[in-house]
């Protein structure tokens, strides 16, 4: 690791605010504010791999953000064989929206890492989440003042993996790639889009997928603390 880092960027979602436990937590709120009467674990389990397609899907630019929130319930009550009208659809998207920074779970070790960086690197944040709720997780909760710059891709008009976002975020941070490193989950936008503009990157690999060896990895966000 090099020793003349002075810049660190972090994921949101999946990497220092728990999204699963948060996304979880809403649905069984709005399934009850809709009666929407199933089985939360069965609904959850069929959800979170389509949501992950759709959201591959809109960093790639094939779906909008109205097709992502739309499509990824409708297909999940489709696949439970489940029948709800579109108008229910459209206000769980909406529902979801509004009260998912009611939740604001954030991974174990999120604090204590950022206590221990602060006084050490300038601390920034990268995140394709959308921008009207991606500030409001920071605030609550409670991590919005460690970091001095917040990088959307909605700023931006593209997603991670794509190389504009890194350099808009580089560029607000006053920073540059040399002396920066990227953390994050996921291994194609994070990851691989850090490394391919010249970026380094530590793979918060918490769900323990196979990654190429020689990707830095961790599976707590203490172990960063031995390579920053």
């Amino acid at each position: 690791m090099s020793h003349n880092i002075t810049d660190v960027f972090f994921d949101l979602d999946h990497t220092l605010w728990d999204f699963d436990r948060n996304s979880s937590l809403t649905f069984e709120m709005i399934f009850k504010m809709n009666n929407i009467t199933l089985d939360l674990n069965d609904f959850i389990s069929i959800y979170e791999p389509i949501n992950l397609r759709y959201w591959k899907l809109y960093r790639e630019e094939q779906v909008d953000k109205a097709a992502l929130r739309y499509g990824r319930l409708s297909e999940t009550f489709n696949a439970l064989n489940v029948t709800v009208d579109d108008i229910v659809i459209n206000k769980l998207a909406d529902d979801y929206i509004t009260y998912l920074t009611s939740h604001n779970h954030i991974f174990e070790g999120t604090i204590e890492l950022l206590e221990y960086l602060k006084p050490k690197y300038n601390l920034h944040i990268i995140t394709n989440g959308f921008g009207e709720a991606q500030q409001h997780k920071l605030e609550k909760s409670k991590i919005s003042h460690y970091f001095k710059t917040v990088t959307n891709s909605e700023m931006v008009g593209v997603k991670k993996p794509n190389p504009k976002i890194f350099h808009y975020a580089l560029n607000l941070a006053k920073s540059n790639k040399e002396t920066s490193i990227m953390i994050g989950d996921n291994y194609e936008a994070d990851i691989m889009g850090a490394l391919d503009i010249g970026l380094d990157a530590i793979c918060f690999n918490y769900h323990k997928t196979k990654i190429a060896s020689n990707i830095k990895q961790v599976n707590h966000l203490l172990e960063i603390k031995s390579l920053l």
